[in-house]
Order: C-alpha cells, then sequence, then structure tokens
C-alpha cells in the first residue's frame, strides 16, 4: 500500500460538548457527525496544554511544550521568536520520505524568520503567523495597550491583502484547492488545516446566523462560526472523495484547548464571563488544567487500516499524533527518549490499552497530572483570572468527570504521590528546556 496522506484539522477554542456527535444540543455539526462515524470518536483525548501556541508546539513535534520553546502564548509582533530548531516537526520529517506539505491557517509558533511555517517544513503556507485576527480584515489588534495593531495575512513569505473575505472559507478553499493539486501527484500530502474559530472576534457570515437566529447571541455567534467549520471540513473530505484517495487518506481532527470565557469574546464591552462555549459536563475553560480546559473532541479517521464505528475511551494526548501519523506511514517512529508522544495505532486497530501510565501539565501556576481514573490538580485555575479554593485538587475521573469531588482528604496517600511525580516531572522538565 502507499504511504497514506495526512490531513490534521484544528480548531482554536473549540469546547468538548460545541459538536453534535459530543452531545450539543443547539449546534449541529452533520459534516463532523458523519466523520466521526467512519473511525473512530476519542472521550479521553486531551490538549497538552489549555492555551494555544502550547498545544501547537506539542501537535507538531511530538513533545511537551517546554521543551519546543514555547510554553506560553506568543505574542503578536513581527519577529517573535517560537520553536526551538531542534524540536523537529511533523512536516520536517515527512518530508525527508517525499511528502508535500501545506499549512493554511493559524501558525503562531513564531514568526522569526527561522520559525516561520516554511522554514519549519511546509511547502505552502497560507495565513497569519499570530494568535487571532480580525476574520474579515485579518488585522491582530491584541496585546493592547503596548502593542500596535499589525496585518497578519501571508502566502508563504509574501503578505497578501482579502480585505473582507471571510478566513474561515479562505481557509477551506485553500486547503480543497491544495488537495485538487496533489491528486494525482506520485508523492503524498500533508495538509495542516488550522482553523481559527471559534476563537474571538466572534464573526460569522448572516448565512449562518441564519441558521441559529433562536438562539442569545453568544450563543448565535459560537455556533454560527462552528457551523463555517464544519462546512469547511464536509468540503475538504468531498475533496478526497471525488479525487478517490479518501480510502488512503487519514484525517485527524481536534481543538488546541476548551472554549474561552473572555470577556472580550462578547464585542459589546460587557464585563463578565463569556457563556457561549460550552465544555459540556467538564470543570473549566481555556487556560485551566481542570478537564473543560484540556479535554478535547478528537477524531480519527484512515478507512484502510482503522476500524469505522469506534467510540475509544483510552487516553491519548496531541503529542501523540506525530508518532501515529509515523506508524501509519511505514515510517521511522520516533523512540521515546526522543519525543513524549506514544503511537496509538495499536489502541485504534488493535483495541490495546493506552500506551501512557501518567500524562502531565504545566501552565502558569498551575501543575497536573493524569494515571488512570485519577487527576491531581495543582493550583487550578477555572480559566485564567478566576480562582477556585483547593490548593489540591484530586479527583475520580470515572466516578466524577466534572471534577466536583475533592478526595485529598479521603486518598491522601495517593494525592501526596502524585503530587511529588508531577513536581519531580516539572523539575526534571525544567532542566530539560533550560529554563
Amino acid at each position: 500500500m502507499t504511504k497514506p496522506n495526512i490531513v490534521v484539522i484544528y480548531c482554536d477554542d473549540l469546547g468538548y460538548g460545541d459538536l453534535g456527535c459530543y452531545g450539543s444540543d443547539a449546534i449541529r455539526t452533520p459534516h463532523l457527525d458523519a466523520l466521526a462515524r467512519q473511525g473512530v470518536r476519542f472521550t479521553n483525548w486531551y490538549s497538552n496544554s489549555p492555551v494555544c501556541s502550547p498545544s501547537r508546539a506539542a501537535l507538531l513535534t511530538g513533545l511537551y511544550p517546554a521543551k519546543t520553546g514555547v510554553s506560553h502564548i506568543l505574542e503578536g509582533k513581527r519577529g517573535t521568536a517560537g520553536l526551538k530548531p531542534e524540536a523537529r516537526t511533523l512536516p520536517e520529517r515527512l518530508k525527508e520520505f517525499g511528502y508535500s506539505t501545506a499549512l493554511y491557517g493559524k501558525w503562531h509558533l513564531g514568526s522569526a524568520e527561522a520559525t516561520k511555517p516554511n522554514a519549519r517544513g511546509f511547502d505552502e503556507y497560507f495565513g497569519f503567523q499570530a494568535g487571532c485576527v480580525d476574520y474579515y480584515s485579518h488585522i491582530f489588534y491584541w496585546g493592547m495597550p503596548h502593542t500596535n495593531p499589525v496585518h497578519d495575512l501571508w502566502s508563504n513569505e509574501e503578505e497578501v491583502w482579502h480585505d473582507g473575505e471571510y478566513l474561515t472559507h479562505l481557509i477551506t478553499d485553500k486547503s480543497v484547492d491544495f488537495i485538487e493539486r496533489n491528486r494525482a501527484a506520485d508523492k503524498p500530502f500533508f495538509l495542516y488545516a488550522a482553523y481559527n474559530a471559534p476563537h474571538y472576534p466572534m464573526h460569522a457570515p448572516e448565512k449562518y446566523m441564519k441558521r441559529y437566529k433562536h438562539l442569545p447571541r453568544d450563543r448565535q455567534l459560537m455556533a454560527a462560526m462552528i457551523s463555517a467549520v464544519d462546512d469547511g471540513v464536509g468540503e475538504i473530505v468531498a475533496a478526497l472523495k471525488r479525487n478517490g484517495i479518501d480510502e488512503n487518506t487519514l484525517i485527524f481532527f481536534s481543538s488546541d484547548n476548551g472554549p474561552s470565557s473572555e470577556s472580550r469574546n462578547f464585542l459589546d464591552g460587557t464585563e463578565d464571563v463569556y457563556y457561549g462555549g460550552s465544555a459540556g459536563i467538564f470543570r473549566g475553560h481555556k487556560g485551566s488544567l481542570f478537564e473543560g480546559g484540556i479535554r478535547e473532541p478528537a477524531i480519527l479517521v484512515y478507512p484502510a487500516a482503522v476500524p469505522a464505528d469506534q467510540v475509544c475511551e483510552e487516553v491519548g494526548m496531541m503529542a501523540d499524533i506525530l508518532p501515529t501519523v509515523m506508524e501509519f506511514a511505514g515510517l521511522p517512529v520516533p523512540s521515546p527518549g526522543e519525543i513524549d508522544g506514544f503511537s496509538v495505532a495499536g489502541m485504534i486497530t488493535k483495541g490495546e490499552k493506552t500506551p501512557h501510565q501518567q500524562i502531565f501539565w504545566e501552565y502558569g501556576s498551575q501543575l497536573a497530572v493524569r494515571e488512570g481514573k485519577w487527576k491531581l490538580v495543582l493550583g487550578g485555575k477555572l480559566d485564567f483570572d478566576r480562582l477556585q479554593p483547593d490548593d489540591v485538587h484530586l479527583s475520580d475521573l470515572e466516578a466524577d468527570p466534572g471534577e466536583r469531588v475533592n478526595l485529598k482528604d479521603q486518598l491522601p496517600e495517593l494525592a501526596s504521590r502524585l503530587e511529588g511525580e508531577v513536581r519531580a516531572w516539572y523539575e526534571q522538565l525544567k532542566a530539560q528546556a533550560g529554563s
């Protein structure tokens, strides 16, 4: 069998509870629901960070974020440093074995010359380098008052202007065009469609707003933006099928972190927690190491090798995608000492257990670890700003997936062991990252 094409579709600030196939009672996502039926839908899949830049770094390198040089949200100023040179990306690895590579959409892993997409393995790039842009003017406005607004739309190294064109549609159109141009090529391709939706600013075309006119304004906008992405996923899948390459294409869909509760989402000056996105039953939002900030909707489809109609409850994380892709492609899989992720190919083709004994997180003043059904959070927050009373929070995720009951006093030895292990991991991480 020829090497598979690889398509990674990544959303921005998409909540676990905001897709039909993950239980949304308001947002209709027929294309993603259909995709989930064609492969495996994960229910215990994690981002390696509760914010965008580090999550993307882990996805593309197979490393815990701090080891990539990207452990926090990168600023939007041009020339911002990003990924370390030694943190090899998935497209860099695939190019060595004849893959054509393209990124359309959000990068957010550096805008210094050595860290731009074309310097990090992508043959083609169209999108923006910062964390977010206006969907129609493609201008970065955030980081005020000390950062000037900056136009941020690029075609490879050339700045381009598409004023008035909705960015979600541009990303879809570029992705479909890449598939069409590569359908008859002798070499496989890697396509990274990195949608910025539903990250603020909350913008959506009128046709999508009309679908949800019955919802409150905040939910209406969120639903409309997600539906635009869902239609885009439908167009990408249709292009693969139209060109007869869908059977030998691996598609992975997920989001970088949980839904944003930032008041800036409202766009009307409201100084209140934003309620538009849903983390489902989970506690916490973007910026939190509770489940709502890091447990993500995730779908993997590969008709040639992965059985359809699966719901996988085993634990996986974004850093697992690189070794999983390499294994399915029949290419050398980096050793455990080289990366932190593990291939989950056996987990979704043979029913094997998760390769992870433990998964760790660090973000700001927060630390967390999951071991089996147990989850420990140290210094946990509900988002960037909202605190909660427990410095040490131990949960049984099987009995209490919403992390509402703190078991640290009932199971002090377990809490103490896990705390010691996550703190030891963090010290080792800092040493390895050179910080």
